[in-house]
């Protein structure tokens, strides 16, 4: 605390004055602090509130994420699932295929087999028709040759 000089009539006014205009100047600076501390506190609280709500995007950003990434996880078990059956699929295809292609084949080998013998029995047909027009043939000529013997 500040003491004054006495004078005849209390204080010495210039020291007062002097005081006060100190004590006044201190004032002003604390009450400027003091706005500029309550600025930055709001400022501060700003900043918080922006905080609060950047965390709160940063988590739904990290939710979204962790649902994205479950998705992707069961879309490439589902296209694994896909591919699977489709080589099953194909398998099972391939399976009948060579099946019925190798069923065709005999089916086919049993009618060329079939064929053969039809075309064989055939020639064997022609041959027998062919030797008896041959007979027939040859005993119409012996009764021609007899009818050349034969004295009219």
């Amino acid at each position: 605390m500040e003491k004054f000089n006495r004078t005849l009539r209390g204080y010495d006014p210039d020291e007062v004055n002097r005081f006060l205009d100190k004590v006044i100047t201190q004032v002003e600076q604390m009450v400027k602090e003091m706005k500029q501390k309550d600025q930055t506190i709001t400022e501060l609280r700003g900043l918080e509130n922006e905080n609060r709500t950047l965390r709160e995007k940063i988590s739904q950003y990290e939710h979204m994420e962790e649902t994205l990434n479950k998705a992707i996880l069961m879309a490439q078990r589902t296209s694994d699932q896909i591919k699977m059956s489709a080589r099953d699929e194909r398998d099972a295809i391939i399976d009948d295929a060579k099946k019925n292609a190798s069923r065709i084949v005999n089916e086919a080998l049993l009618k060329a087999e079939k064929t053969e013998q039809e075309a064989n029995l055939l020639r064997r047909n022609i041959n027998v028709f062919k030797r008896r027009v041959k007979d027939i043939v040859e005993q119409q000529l012996d009764v021609v040759n007899e009818l050349d013997k034969v004295d009219l």
